[in-house]
């Protein structure tokens, strides 16, 4: 790990005029005071108002950024929040980074209402001996969101393009670029410059560099082109997206999105007052849902909001739920002493700046209801050092146990779906994290939009190992019509994911199977079935549609471990039911073993003797 820079009190200086402070060894707290119109939103929410000049403003951004960019498993967590108003100029355009647990967003209404002339950049980490090992493949846990780029302000390599050169857990959602290209790769640095996985949704842009990002998915926005195909690259309801071509080139493209919910946000009113706008539903939607006028949905006063903060017990978050008021987490890392329920319909439960939820004692960190509409966002959930069973279920399991489905799941509603919006699990890494899966849905009609499960693959020293951050499955899917855009799950010991609801719908699956099995005896499905699927939907499922799935195997241990097969389904789903499969083995200078089929005992085998090329099926049954 790399130590977290400390912050010069020169520097620190500079925001006294408009910023409380408060600065220890290696961590910045900088917040606007409360005042009537300001809510207080704790000393980790940055709050900018474009009358501040932009000396201030670039003061505080870099502030924030010295310490996140390379704190990769720091404590920091921090929201940048712009109220609406134009940021910079071309002749002092303001131009940062964003690091690790920063959530970048526009305070306003529409993407249009905020503006910064400038660059809101995601640049390569150069890692290793010399630093000379420059990529973008752990770029993790950050987003941007809600305003308008329009790209100027850098003379050098990167002053075309507003650069989000990331991994998982980065999304981008209601973005605006204007003024130059965006580009997902940072080709402006030593290689090998490889970006691995994300996610855009209701954005707006021009030409997108791919570059590297060796897989990527895109839902309703409208984008001025891309420019390769690397592995798995997936469209959904997009403008300009790359004609459907898989697997020459693998371009994965769905005219429309079958049902889709936008993130709730935070916007500020023209009376300057704070609120949570909630988007409604969509069906068969192109595009994004503001070019053509306001976004449809509904808004929630912020005084119907508990603002909670790392300090608030869990027994006041869930009074307040009780009450009837929603959720928003300001930044920070919750310890929980016991389960956040959420039991009311139409429940809003959003995070600011990445606010991570660790249950103790091995309790399940949150339990929805049997009831519609809620809407999760923006929180990441990490497991604790005593095993939990769940750390996030949705609507309870079935009592008679059949198929763990809910008895009162047809309390859910079709027309107001619950979702999940940048969901993140990790289990490991920070800490020696144990849980047996790590998102259950039980309930019907739910979205999921952008979910990362996690069980870690590197992380601090102690926190790693087959025997250390045990976890079986990233997600069971017992629930009906629940839809996946973005789902990201790497590295479970076991399967992970069982899906057990009919008329399920995936939209990009991206998977690392385990890197560290010590032996094929320690991971086998059955004793004659070598290792374990990555996605297993079950024997009782009769309908099940999924788009641009893709698994992949490193196992880095030193001795050959296969898999069967990445993907397992009933044969008698109807014809056609799967699109656009693949596998790959990765790294042939230190992986073992391999993939031996694609889906069930179909398509060829992913080994050393095929690194680094996808092993596709392009249909199945």
């Amino acid at each position: 790990m790399l130590h977290l820079r400390k912050l010069s009190i020169a520097l620190l200086a500079m925001l006294l005029v408009a910023l409380a402070m408060n600065v220890t060894d290696s961590t910045v707290t900088l917040a606007a005071p409360p005042t009537p119109a300001q809510p207080n939103f704790g000393p980790n929410v940055l709050i900018f108002d474009p009358s501040m000049p932009t000396s201030q403003i670039q003061a505080a951004v870099d502030a924030v950024a010295a310490q996140q960019v390379d704190s990769e498993m720091g404590t920091g967590r921090y929201a940048l929040l712009f109220k609406p108003g134009v940021y910079g100029s071309a002749a002092q355009p303001l131009t940062f980074q964003v690091g690790y647990y920063t959530e970048v967003a526009g305070l306003g209404a529409s993407p249009t209402d905020v503006t910064i002339n400038g660059h809101v950049d995601v640049y390569n980490r150069c890692l290793g001996p010399n630093n000379s090992n420059c990529i973008a493949l752990d770029n993790f846990w950050r987003s941007l969101s809600n305003l308008t780029i329009n790209v100027t302000g850098l003379s050098d390599c990167r002053s075309s393009g507003d650069f989000w050169a990331v991994s998982q857990a980065a999304p981008m959602r209601r973005v605006n670029i204007t003024g130059g290209n965006l580009t997902l790769m940072d080709y402006c640095t030593a290689g090998p410059q490889f970006a691995s996985g994300g996610f855009i949704a209701d954005s707006q842009t021009g030409f997108i560099i791919n570059g590297s990002q060796q897989q990527f998915v895109v839902r309703n926005s409208t984008i001025g082109g891309w420019s390769n195909a690397v592995w798995n690259q997936v469209f959904s309801g997009v403008q300009g997206a790359p004609a459907q071509s898989f697997p020459n080139p693998t371009y994965t493209t769905l005219d429309k999105s079958p049902l889709t919910r936008e993130k709730p946000f935070l916007y500020v009113d023209a009376a300057g007052k704070y609120n949570v706008f909630v988007p409604a539903p969509q069906k068969d939607s192109v595009g994004t849902s503001w070019a053509s006028g306001s976004t449809a949905g509904s808004s929630i006063p912020l005084s119907r909001f508990f603002v909670a903060t790392p300090s608030d017990s869990v027994k006041k978050i869930n009074v307040a739920l009780a009450t009837g008021m929603n959720v928003l987490f300001t930044p920070g890392i919750y310890h929980l002493d016991r389960t956040i329920e959420v039991k009311r319909p139409d429940s809003v439960v959003l995070g600011l700046g990445l606010p991570t939820l660790i249950p103790d004692n091995g309790v399940i960190a949150m339990q929805v209801a049997d009831v519609p509409g809620v809407k999760l966002a923006g929180m990441m959930f990490d497991a604790g050092t005593v095993k939990s069973p769940v750390l996030l279920q949705v609507g309870t399991p079935n009592e008679r146990g059949d198929d763990n489905r809910s008895p009162n799941a047809g309390k859910s509603d079709p027309a107001d779906p619950s979702t999940l919006h940048d969901i993140f699990f990790r289990i490991g890494g920070d800490i020696a994290g144990k849980a047996t899966t790590a998102l259950v849905i039980n309930n019907d009609n739910v979205i999921m939009d952008d979910i990362w499960s996690w069980r870690a693959d590197h992380g601090n020293p102690g926190t790693v190992g087959w025997t250390i951050n045990t976890a079986d499955t990233g997600l069971i899917v017992n629930g009906d019509n629940v839809t996946a855009y973005g789902l990201f799950v790497e590295h479970y010991q076991k399967y992970e994911v069982i899906w057990r609801g009919n008329n399920g719908k995936v939209i990009f699956f991206q998977n690392e199977m385990p890197y560290d099995p010590p032996s094929q005896a320690a991971w086998m499905e059955a004793p004659n079935v070598l290792g374990w699927a990555a996605f297993k939907v079950t024997d009782n499922v009769k309908t099940f549609n999924g788009w641009g799935m893709g698994s992949y195997s490193f196992f880095n241990q030193g001795v050959d471990i296969y898999a069967a097969r990445a993907f397992e389904v009933p044969d008698t789903l109807p014809a056609g039911s799967l699109h656009d499969l693949l596998t790959i083995f990765l790294d042939p200078s230190n992986g073992k073993g391999g993939i031996l089929n694609v889906v069930n005992n179909t398509g060829g085998s992913s080994t050393i003797a095929n690194p680094d090329v996808p092993v596709t099926v392009v249909s199945y049954p």
